[in-house]
């Protein structure tokens, strides 16, 4: 007899239902992405023990007729795709035709559904248990479709004993639904846990309401709009200012055509976006979507549709980088801005569809306009904006849509920071040689890392030789600061290098530009004449991310002149 056999169904079933479901999340994922397909305008969610005995997925979408609803928990068995070329850029959520019927043989299941726009209030009914159906009925009811799993992984005890606690398991759901809400603003999500509304989700036409109802408002104020398009490649969405980067607790969101993905490269490419703006380990929130061809991304490489692949992944990290550092450096991204996404509405219902971030008619304006004195000034027109200095650390002037405060520390720094970087980067550092060499006693680590750094330290200008036992002489500086310490920054860059804080040679550059930054900036408490505050200003502005400087912190803070007259009873 022979060693191969084919599988009973009992088992290939169980076999595909560990790929598609493995938790009650995955569940609630597959029947609402199905929902939304069967042009749902409002689903509703039911949990009971966080999914381990109940699950229920209602929708009024377009249902299934009394020949479809047999067919629709056969394995293989979809109404989404006919031929082979058709899963090239799939435009549903669901393309495989597996997940009822992976559902279903893992649980006790039932389907109900109707037809819509065929005048009656009838539907069908189907019953399973352990994937066998057990009966096909009628039932009276609306248009649309319900499905109840309960007792998840009964029949597979070995799985249900690795479910986590209800409220794990019932965050893990919420999640899963939190995504795909995030996406269809036209459409109402409704989740319920025993017996409690956990999530609500109405339909809406703005942005701004649906990320409140999902993540609330705080986050919602704290986001600035992203888009960039080329050719072939589109981003959109929202990152977090730099400012409010926490180290935990963030959000990475991903899409692509309209469909949730995750992928590591890609969030490290946005937070490459907020290079030179954030202290270490401070981890910002961003919501992208991605859109591009169908021929240039691949959905069908995961079983739970989880990850893709795309054809240039350089081309898209590149533009996401691009993206999000582009974001970071307009008006609205400095601290105490309107909230974009708060004035302005989505004209299309999906958000792979319509752009984010048009400014409306009460946005900002464009940098020139915020200033224009000094920024006019750049442009050869005359000074004529006063700008006032107080406690001696704030310059505070009028834009056309309130008042402006910059930190002048802070600002000075990110100047100086970009001014660095931009010479590094171009091998135009200057360093100057010192009539008395400066004489330093390291540890044997230091000594090690000097000799084995020593061209990368002469590339940003320190000169340094061995002056004999532990001792190092440095005979020239980077180009001098009246408040630059050239001695502690280097005393600092090397013990940074002795314990191998940097990492690429990329970071050694910025860390330096920022100690730089940092150590030759105006102080807090130091008097500024009028000269001095129009050529700082002007500075500023002429960055490329003027509202952050090198640690996160807001250069910029922008009071609207609608909160003025709020606070003085004129609005």
């Amino acid at each position: 007899m022979g060693r191969i056999v084919v599988l009973p169904s009992t088992v290939s079933d169980q076999i595909a239902a560990g790929e598609v479901v493995e938790r009650p999340a995955s569940i609630v994922k597959e029947l609402v992405e199905n929902a939304l397909d069967a042009g749902a305008s409002a689903i509703t969610v039911e949990l009971e023990e966080g999914g381990r005995e109940l699950i229920r997925v209602s929708d009024d979408g377009i249902g299934m007729d009394a020949d479809d609803v047999p067919l629709a928990v056969q394995r293989h068995a979809t109404s989404k795709i006919r031929l082979v070329t058709d899963l090239i850029g799939v435009p549903t959520f669901g393309f495989r035709g597996e997940a009822l019927a992976s559902i279903a043989s893992v649980s006790r299941f039932e389907l109900e559904s109707a037809p819509q726009g065929d005048g009656t209030v009838s539907g069908m009914r189907l019953t399973a248990r352990g994937g066998k159906v057990e009966g096909v009925s009628e039932v009276a009811r609306t248009h649309g479709t319900t499905v109840t799993v309960r007792k998840l992984f009964a029949n597979v005890p070995a799985r249900r004993k690795f479910l986590r606690s209800a409220r794990s398991e019932t965050r893990a759901a919420v999640e899963a639904l939190t995504l795909l809400a995030l996406m269809r603003l036209d459409v109402s999500f409704t989740l319920q846990s025993d017996g409690r509304k956990v999530l609500d989700a109405p339909r809406t036409a703005l942005v701004a309401d649906r990320i409140t109802a999902l993540y609330g408002a705080k986050l919602a104020n704290q986001l600035v709009p992203v888009e960039l398009q080329d050719a072939h490649l589109t981003v959109r969405g929202f990152v977090q200012r730099p400012a409010e980067a926490r180290p935990a607790g963030r959000k990475a969101i991903l899409f692509v055509n309209g469909r949730p993905f995750k992928d590591p490269f890609l969030v490290r490419a946005a937070e490459a976006g907020y290079r030179g703006t954030l202290p270490v380990g401070m981890r910002p929130s961003v919501l992208l979507t991605i859109e591009l061809p169908g021929d240039r991304v691949d959905v069908n490489v995961h079983p739970a549709k989880l990850e893709v692949r795309f054809r240039d992944r350089f081309a898209v990290e590149r533009a996401i980088e691009e993206a999000v550092r582009g974001a970071l450096g307009v008006p609205a991204a400095s601290a105490g801005a309107s909230p974009w996404i708060g004035s302005q509405e989505t004209r299309g219902a999906h958000w792979d569809r319509e752009p984010w971030g048009q400014p409306s008619a009460q946005g900002l304006g464009d940098t020139p306009d915020l200033f224009s004195g000094a920024a006019g000034a750049a442009a050869g027109q005359p000074e004529t904006q006063q700008i006032l200095q107080v406690f001696a650390t704030f310059l505070v002037f009028e834009t056309p849509e309130g008042l402006t405060i910059v930190d002048q520390h802070s600002a000075h720094e990110r100047v100086i920071y970009e001014a660095t970087m931009a010479e590094l980067t171009t091998g135009t550092a200057a360093g100057q040689r010192l009539l008395l060499p400066i004489t330093l006693d390291l540890e044997p680590a230091e000594l090690d890392v000097v000799d084995r750094s020593r061209e990368w330290l002469s590339g940003i200008g320190y000169e340094v030789e061995p002056f004999g036992g532990s001792t190092v002489a440095i005979h020239a500086v980077p180009n001098p600061h009246p408040r630059f310490d050239a001695t502690r920054c280097f005393e600092e860059l090397v013990a940074d290098l002795a314990k191998d804080r940097f990492g690429a040679v990329a970071n050694r550059m910025e860390r330096f530009a920022a100690t730089y930054g940092c150590r030759a900036a105006v102080k807090a408490g130091q008097a500024l004449d009028q000269a001095e505050r129009q050529r700082l200003v002007q500075q500023l502005f002429a960055c490329e991310l003027p509202p952050h400087d090198v640690h996160g912190r807001p250069s910029i803070v922008q009071l609207p002149r609608h909160e003025l007259e709020r606070r003085f009873g004129r609005a």
